[in-house]
């Protein structure tokens, strides 16, 4: 099950946005409660459109700027508001965003965000030489109607994962360096702003992490570096000069639904919280198509065939491990074919078929605002500095104190809107319908 690279995955999201361009935006919905507009970590405010090469706020133009602030010559703490954007930098360390708890049960915390000039001033004295090459370019914001340079924002990412001295001095700040993961369990799925910050933070996580993992040129073995403010890479021998891209690695996720459109078949992998329950995926493979890749992983894993296969919707997942920063998570309704399980202990510790009234009772009985009211109090009490860790399996213990029999994911994954979908018979971003006895286009 090999990754692809991102000018392969190019083809793909093509295909996928041919499909859903003509259709009205899904609004992910599966509880009265939870209402998402888009995939958790989608929906980037920044990078709603990329500007041209002379645009004054396209990596580009930002980056001349910023070589202008940290050439030895330049007398300006900030960039001058005639004729700069503002600049904004969020650090990470590790893979961790630089994050602070407002101390607000409802709006619960915020990205550490630092203007250009007071980060400057944190890293002096700092293990961290601050240079353009480590700024990555994230993309920038109109602060209001006109696009005047001063009322505009460009916001970068930087990697401080050497400077150790760092973390004492955003204490001070009470900031501190969270999980991303952390984060997104924490975040009120309901609280717009919240959900964009989340999205920018993914977005800087798979960036760097890509960074700090695409070192050497594969074609010759010379060193890579930074090109176009951080958004690209390339070989420095002359004589190769190749330019690399940010990886993407595409990942089927799909929901494998019996003959009749009765029960669903879930699995539980051997690293799953205990009684949780989720949907088979794997990654695709070089040279076959995403409903191949569904149908074969779903037979590897469980035995189960498949025949048709329907595009459900598709979820950016930057919360995977730094060797593969950021995940493209593609989502299907497979129909299976055949009904006999034959698990892979290999793959799965166990797969099973569920009813529709048994998948809606464990989308009902797990505490998913619970877990997001827990993970935010354990932000708080990060920046405190008076917790450093907890074990988010004890986030999902139900309201009586009992443990439910079985849950699935939380609404910030791509699995938990798959399951309730088929459960609640909802629309998908296709137009998709998952009405018994098969699937019927809305149009």
């Amino acid at each position: 099950m090999l990754p692809l690279s991102s000018s392969s995955i190019h083809h793909i999201s093509k295909s996928i946005f041919s499909l859903i361009s003509s259709r009205k935006p899904y609004c992910f919905s599966t509880m009265s409660t939870i209402n998402l507009k888009s995939p958790v970590f989608a929906g980037n405010p920044i990078r709603s459109k990329t500007p041209k090469s002379d645009h004054p706020f396209s990596p580009t133009s930002a980056f001349q700027t910023l070589k202008i602030l940290l050439s030895p010559q330049s007398h300006f703490q900030e960039p001058p508001p005639s004729s700069s954007p503002e600049f904004q930098v969020l650090p990470f360390r590790k893979g961790r965003p630089l994050a602070g708890s407002t101390g607000d049960l409802i709006k619960k915390w915020h990205l550490g965000w630092l203007s250009f000039g007071d980060f400057r001033d944190v890293l002096e004295n700092s293990e961290v030489k601050l240079s353009e090459e480590l700024l990555v370019y994230l993309g920038y914001k109109i602060k209001e109607e006109d696009e005047s340079n001063s009322n505009s924002v460009v916001y970068w990412a930087i990697d401080v994962s050497e400077g150790v001295s760092l973390v004492e001095k955003f204490g001070g700040r009470k900031l501190t360096f969270v999980e991303l993961r952390t984060l997104m369990v924490a975040t009120d799925w309901g609280d717009d702003d919240a959900m964009g910050q989340l999205a920018i933070a993914g977005h800087a996580r798979a960036l760097l992490e890509w960074h700090n993992t695409a070192r050497f040129c594969g074609s010759c073995g010379e060193m890579l570096v930074p090109t176009e403010a951080g958004t690209r890479k390339q070989c420095i021998k002359d004589s190769c000069k190749k330019r690399i891209y940010p990886r993407v690695d595409p990942v089927v996720i799909m929901l494998v639904i019996d003959k009749e459109n009765d029960r669903a078949l879930l699995s539980k992998g051997a690293r799953f919280v205990p009684r949780m329950w989720s949907c088979l995926a794997g990654f695709l493979e070089p040279g076959e198509s995403l409903e191949e890749a569904v149908r074969r992983e779903t037979w590897e894993e469980t035995g189960i065939q498949v025949g048709e296969v329907v595009y459900h919707s598709s979820q950016p997942w930057p919360v995977g491990p730094s060797s593969m920063p950021c995940q493209l998570m593609i989502g299907f309704f497979a129909y299976a074919t055949s009904l006999e399980i034959n698990v892979d202990k290999r793959e799965l510790e166990d797969a099973k078929w569920f009813s529709r009234e048994e998948v809606k009772n464990a989308l009902t009985f797990a505490e998913y605002e619970k877990a997001q009211k827990t993970s935010a109090y354990k932000v708080d009490q990060i920046c405190k500095g008076v917790e450093k860790g907890q074990n988010l399996a004890s986030d999902f213990n139900v309201e009586s104190g009992e443990l439910a029999a079985m849950f699935v994911p939380g609404p910030f994954a791509i699995a938990h809107h798959l399951i309730s979908s088929w459960a609640h018979d909802q629309v998908s971003e296709s137009g998709i319908s998952t009405q018994k006895k098969g699937v019927v286009p809305r149009l």
